[in-house]
């Protein structure tokens, strides 16, 4: 860098007195609360959706895309967003997207049908896409190297709190006001964010900013994305071995092969190959993936198990998962601590074998389970995602070149979002597959005259856990027999899930062993 940029990012730095803007802890209480709402309404929604099924009638599958449209669109997006950051600026950036994703949780408040709610939940995560890494750059940019790491880790704090927080607000919000008040309570938010971003912020964009867009390589990996999550959801419907689940499976192989291929070739690449090339930074990117998949799935289906099966109360659902997310609150600073003095391998090892543990325990669950067993679990799942989100930055970050560590940033957060995404949809698909086969038994064994018509609703209500209303004047023990055959079912698909998730987590703590503490450092900002 020319003595003359240094000169100007000197004169620059934030911190000065006569002025708040580009205040460092400013800046970060700044981009924290607009990052909050997104990682917020990554878990905050789980709470509410058996709530939103039944209000607007949806299927399995639809309310899966409740959840996997939004981290989709994150995922896919969060690169493409960094490029814009650096071609823009952080600042404008991150209130075009604090803007977008507050207008966004009010349409999806006004919605009128679950086809309208995936709608602008996808919206709402391109837009949720565009805040994470313009407020890592904008961190970059506000606070000087010694103290970085220390900002990153708050940031990432907030991040994790907010995700573990988000089952307690969304029943608190579901229970005494609506679903859609889960939505409605991010505007005001988003409103505070960009009042902030306009006072506080310091614009700050890359000294060697991206001159260009690499439009096939964002097409390829969204199109390889869709189809890949759209074919392992539709599967259990289709089949497995039908021609439409092998096209969309078979086209997302096609597709990510095309773009590999397209990134060597292309002059700005959407993600430089030349990144993994790093062993440390491949294996932390592959175990935030299995990491997602494991946590973003397994809550899904604990809602459920919560609300229908033990027929809590959305808030009492949330205050069973409280054992969890405040070990995860907890647990953080804790991590950070140790990741500081040991590195990241030996905590993230540790962490993810207590994932798996905590997995293999929620397999054991029956329909009667008590509180006690399953606060135990959740309180190991807690301690056990805490060192793995806090060393994910360390981790990739720091093992990235510095010229490519803003998109090493936005792969980062984008492993985490795809691994979500498609734990969700995988482990949907291994429940409902499991589903379909106990169901037809428990009922057999019953004894109560089914109506082959009833068949698929009967699956969708066993999917989700619900036991179907009966007629007013069925006896109590039919009712308690239906009831059962439906718990059943859905529980004994759980526990396969959760098994399925267990194996991932492990595989995961094996990955953590090839990671290990990032020689690099972010390297000085320029600001605008």
């Amino acid at each position: 860098m020319s003595q003359s940029v240094l000169d100007t990012a000197q004169e620059a730095r934030p911190g000065d007195r006569r002025s708040l803007r580009g205040h460092p802890w400013l800046t970060l209480l700044t981009v924290a609360v607009g990052v909050m709402m997104v990682a917020l309404d990554g878990t905050v929604v789980a709470i509410a959706n058996p709530v939103i099924q039944t209000d607007l009638g949806a299927s399995p599958a639809d309310i899966q895309w409740v959840t996997s449209g939004y981290l989709l669109a994150l995922a896919v997006f969060l690169i493409t967003a960094g490029k814009i950051g650096d071609r823009f600026g952080h600042k404008s950036t991150f209130l075009v997207g604090a803007a977008g994703f507050a207008a966004t949780s009010a349409a999806i408040g006004f919605a009128g049908s679950i086809q309208q709610v995936i709608l602008f939940r996808v919206l709402q995560g391109l837009f949720g896409a565009l805040l994470q890494p313009a407020a890592l750059g904008l961190l970059r940019g506000a606070f000087p190297a010694e103290k970085l790491n220390m900002a990153i880790g708050i940031w990432g704090g907030v991040i994790g709190a907010s995700t573990a927080a988000g089952p307690i607000v969304g029943g608190l919000l579901v229970e005494h006001v609506s679903w859609e008040s889960v939505f409605f309570i991010n505007v005001p938010v988003g409103l505070i964010a960009v009042a902030l971003g306009l006072w506080i912020l310091k614009d700050v964009r890359a000294e060697n900013a991206a001159k260009s867009f690499d439009i096939p390589g964002i097409v390829l990996l969204s199109g390889a994305m869709f189809m890949l999550v759209w074919g392992i959801i539709k599967a259990p419907t289709w089949g497995w071995g039908d021609p439409a689940t092998l096209v969309f499976l078979g086209g997302a192989v096609l597709a990510m092969v095309v773009f590999a291929f397209w990134q060597t070739r292309a002059k700005e690449p959407l993600i430089p190959l030349s990144l993994f090339r790093s062993v440390p930074l491949s294996a932390g990117t592959l175990l935030m993936v299995l990491m997602a998949f494991a946590f973003f799935g397994g809550v899904f289906f604990v809602t459920f198990y919560l609300q229908n099966v033990h027929g809590m109360s959305p808030v009492d659902a949330g205050v069973h998962l409280l054992p969890m997310t405040a070990m995860m609150i907890v647990g953080a600073p804790i991590a950070g601590a140790a990741i500081g003095k040991i590195g990241p391998r030996i905590p993230i090892v540790a962490g993810m074998l207590f994932t798996t543990a905590a997995m293999l325990g929620m397999s054991t669950l029956e329909t009667d389970s008590g509180t006690g067993v399953m606060s135990l679990w959740f309180v190991l799942m807690g301690l056990g995602l805490s060192p793995v989100m806090v060393g994910a930055t360390e981790v990739i970050v720091g093992n990235a070149p510095l010229e490519l560590s803003g998109v090493a940033g936005g792969l980062q957060q984008a492993a985490m979002q795809v691994g979500g995404s498609l734990g969700t949809a995988v482990l949907g698909a291994v429940m409902a597959s499991k589903v379909a086969d106990v169901l037809p038994g428990n009922l057999a064994r019953t004894q109560l005259p089914i109506d082959p018509a009833q068949g698929e609703g009967l699956k969708q209500a066993a999917q989700l856990g619900i036991a179907p209303p009966m007629p007013p004047d069925t006896p109590q023990p039919a009712v308690d027999a239906m009831a059962n055959a439906i718990h059943s079912s859905f529980v004994s698909g759980m526990s396969l899930a959760f098994t399925v998730a267990a194996v991932v987590a492990l595989a995961a703590a094996g990955l953590g062993l090839f990671t290990k503490r990032g020689a690099n450092d972010a390297g000085p900002a320029v600001h605008i």
